[in-house]
């Protein structure tokens, strides 16, 4: 499927004149007319990118190279790196070593982010692109005026199972406790995805700031040691694709990229309730190329880079300008776009107080222990 849209993007893509023809295209994606101005002022220069693993459209399978594209129409170089969660990604940023110009948080992280003053404001004057991205992705409660971040993608937490492998249609996290698939299971490996599932199958806040609640899940988790394969993050995509292993909690958008691979893979949203989330682009307080990491947030922003950001990742896309294109294949996608009626109850995660967070910290430290 994957190749047959970058396919039909890239004929799409080769219908309209180069905004900047004087700047070639080499991008191997055909050439595209952008809606913003750029210019070459910072030619000779790069900006550090520390995204999520397998999150932009990246020249594989004749895709887009967003990555590319930037370098060919700006002269910018782009240095991408790639992390495989918020904790891991705030870890490398708090250490310092490298000045990081365009980081991808989600929603609890950038409010962290934001209280820590790890990250600046933006400077919106530059992103003209800023009205292409839908209201009701703005003024959320992370960043309520604005000022720090530009919604990127949009996701929700589900279950992914092997239908050859697993008996009937879960429709509960508790499958992930099931002794009868012992072995066969794999859960997160980050303290919040993880505590989340058992915290939604015990019924307690996911953003609770009683300890005892993280005391119950903690408890939950431990019970869950003797059934799990492994802790995975971007290792998920192997083992689940390659059916070595039955099921797995993860990202719908990851799923639609797995089910390409495995068809006989299928995806449910559990009873219990699941996390929402929207991660969105960021600058970090020492940024060392502030005005080209301006101009890459705004290229980000272009309806055809959303557009083919949203057929490559797979995630719901906050831009207007994807969901009102006929040619984004995804917008009737159940699993991406739900009606609320078939939804259980969604919740953002929200940064908790310090002491709570070094609390479950210490707590997820017990369950790996308990192993």
């Amino acid at each position: 499927m994957k190749k047959l849209i970058a396919i039909l993007l890239a004929v799409l893509m080769t219908a309209v004149p180069f905004a900047l023809s004087s700047c070639g295209s080499d991008d191997t994606s055909g050439e595209v007319e952008y809606r913003a101005e750029y210019t070459r002022d910072y030619e000779g220069t790069s900006i550090n990118v520390f995204n999520w693993g397998e999150y932009i459209s990246d020249g594989t399978e004749g895709s887009f190279n967003v990555n590319k594209a930037f370098e060919n129409l700006t002269g910018i170089k782009v240095n991408y790196i790639t992390y495989d969660s918020n904790e891991s990604m705030y870890a490398k940023l708090s250490a310092g070593a490298v000045s990081y110009d365009v980081i991808i948080p989600s929603d609890y992280m950038i409010e962290r982010l934001i209280s820590e003053d790890m990250i600046q404001p933006l400077d919106f004057s530059k992103l003209t692109n800023y009205d292409l991205i839908d209201p009701q992705y703005k003024n959320l409660y992370f960043d309520p005026d604005n000022k720090y971040s530009v919604p990127y993608n949009v996701g929700l937490v589900g279950l992914i199972y092997n239908t050859t492998m697993v008996e009937g249609t879960p429709d509960s996290w508790s499958i992930m406790w099931d002794a009868k698939y012992a072995d066969q299971i794999l859960t997160f490996n980050n303290p919040r995805d993880a505590f989340a599932i058992a915290q939604f199958l015990i019924g307690v806040d996911v953003n609770s700031e009683n300890k005892a609640d993280w005391d119950a899940a903690a408890e939950k988790l431990k019970e869950q040691n003797s059934v799990l394969q492994a802790r995975v993050m971007d290792e998920v995509f192997q083992k689940m694709e390659g059916g070595n292993a039955a099921i797995a909690p993860y990202y719908a958008g990851d799923y639609l990229v797995m089910v390409e691979n495995n068809p006989d893979l299928a995806f449910v949203y559990p009873k219990e309730g699941t996390n929402i989330f929207v991660d969105s682009v960021c600058v970090p307080k020492n940024a060392s190329n502030y005005d080209a990491a301006m101009m890459y947030i705004n290229f980000l922003m272009e309806p055809e880079v959303a557009l083919a950001n949203a057929e490559y990742i797979c995630y719901a896309s906050p831009n207007t300008a994807v969901a009102s294109n006929p040619d984004y294949s995804y917008y009737e996608e159940e699993i991406l776009y739900p009606d609320p009626e078939n939804l259980p109850k969604t919740e953002y995660f929200h940064d908790i107080d310090p002491e709570i967070r070094s609390y479950y910290e210490k707590l997820w430290d017990g369950v790996l222990l308990a192993d």
